[in-house]
């Protein structure tokens, strides 16, 4: 059994302007340094990453400029310590540079990955098609404004079983049936 690793980004995926989930949203400030950042995410979408990680489903990983400062973003939506992908503060087009970097080291490791990122996870490509090309991913990149949506989960939760129950061809059916829950007839 191999747990997928999910590299998560904060900015454009958690914090959004418009998180939806039929609810209304949570605020918070964080911490940098003397800087104060507000944020803004749906409760529902951390009640969801709170059970995938407290179930074991996924190895979740911080992938985000955030990295240094997670337990300030981890104590706003109350979750509990998470992996990092650095521990190092990068500049957003150095961290672009080591997103990437750290979602070809899972893949080189062998583990099914999952990347959520607004910016910096390929949807096509030659990038795009180097990750998936195996079938041992899922690449979302959710709007900026409203981040990871329900069905982003929904996505991410079946990848993460058929990762589990340790089946190549079980990961690409459910590779295919994400890309359906998110309109790509392409899969």
């Amino acid at each position: 059994m191999r747990r997928a690793v999910w590299l998560l980004d904060v900015d454009g995926v958690v914090n959004v302007t418009r998180p939806g989930w039929g609810a209304a949203p949570r605020n918070g400030t964080a911490h940098v340094g003397a800087v104060e950042y507000r944020l803004r995410w749906a409760p529902a979408l951390i009640d969801r990453i709170r059970s995938m990680h407290r179930a074991g489903a996924v190895e979740i990983r911080w992938c985000s400029t955030w990295c240094v400062e997670a337990d300030q973003v981890e104590r706003l939506f109350g979750l509990p310590r998470l992996g990092r992908s650095w521990t190092h503060e990068m500049s957003t087009s150095t961290a672009a540079v080591a997103k990437l970097a750290a979602a070809r080291e899972v893949v080189a490791q062998g583990q099914p990955l999952i990347w959520t990122d607004d910016a910096e996870t390929p949807t096509s490509g030659p990038v795009h098609e180097e990750l998936t090309a195996s079938g041992r991913a899922l690449l979302i990149a959710p709007l900026p404004n409203r981040g990871l949506q329900p069905e982003h989960l929904d996505q991410i939760e079946a990848f993460a079983a058929s990762a589990a129950a340790g089946s190549d061809t079980e990961g690409a059916d459910a590779l295919r049936v994400a890309r359906r829950l998110l309109g790509d007839q392409a899969g």
